[in-house]
């Protein structure tokens, strides 16, 4: 079975440049070859990574439905072909985009067989990175299961800490097989106070580290460059790699 990591976390608190720097890390440290999954219908992670993405899943799984399937051709084979033409290959690490949400209709058939064509794809590979959107209906959907790390992000704002315990509350109510809840506090200005690291602590949340505001970050973000590309020096990801050893030892 393949060693898993997903992220979660409140929209804006860096979680998609978060989930680049440790695919760089996993990349660099010999975890390799990962399978990087854009599960967030607002897909981004392709530019955190610098590359070009052409096709998705949701994509294919709407031709299907709409019955465009070349004449003489099953579903099974069509969506076998279709998943392969949606992974996008770098060094050290593959990126497959699951896309836009279902529209109108049924998408049973669909779903089932990208789900299995999934699974099948995943087990290719020793280590998985899903980078998830905004908030908790991936979690109530359990789209993110069976999952060796629940890395949930949050920045130091009260409302980000609050969807980060709920996030966690509602990971182990559902029972959805996560091994365990980590917590990362981006973008920080000062270190934590015992008040914050006491209330986690309650929640037996554990705290994996904070990772500095740091403006070479927000410039690479602004300026459409792709983050991975940050110097390995840089403060930010210095201290995310930190945290990553601690999460992968």
């Amino acid at each position: 079975m393949p060693f898993s990591i997903a992220l979660a976390g409140k929209g804006g608190t860096g979680k998609t440049t978060l989930a680049g720097m440790l695919i760089k890390y996993m990349v660099l440290t010999g975890r390799k070859p990962v399978l990087a999954v854009d599960a967030d219908s607002n897909a981004n992670l392709n530019e955190v990574l610098g590359l070009e993405i052409s096709d998705t899943l949701g994509s294919a799984r709407e031709e299907m439905k709409k019955g465009d399937v070349p004449h003489g051709m099953t579903k099974d084979v069509f969506m076998s072909m279709k998943l392969e033409q949606a992974v996008c290959e770098a060094d050290g690490f593959d990126l497959v985009v699951m896309g836009q949400p279902e529209g109108a209709g049924c998408y049973c058939a669909a779903n089932c067989l990208l789900t299995g064509f999934l699974e099948r794809l995943m087990g290719n590979y020793p280590y998985i990175v899903m980078d998830n959107e905004a908030g908790m209906e991936h979690i109530s959907r359990l789209t993110t299961s069976k999952v060796d790390v629940l890395l949930i992000v949050s920045d130091t704002s009260r409302r980000s800490m609050q969807a980060a315990v709920r996030i966690h509350r509602l990971a182990r109510q559902l029972n959805i097989g996560v091994g365990q809840s980590c917590l990362i506090i981006n973008k920080v200005k000062e270190e934590p106070s015992e008040a914050l690291l006491r209330t986690i602590k309650d929640e037996n949340l554990r705290f994996v580290g904070a990772v500095p505001e740091d403006h070479a970050v927000y410039e690479y973000d602004m300026g459409g460059r792709p983050t991975i590309e940050i110097d390995d020096r840089n403060p930010a990801v210095s201290a995310a790699f930190e945290i990553f050893k601690k999460i992968l030892m």
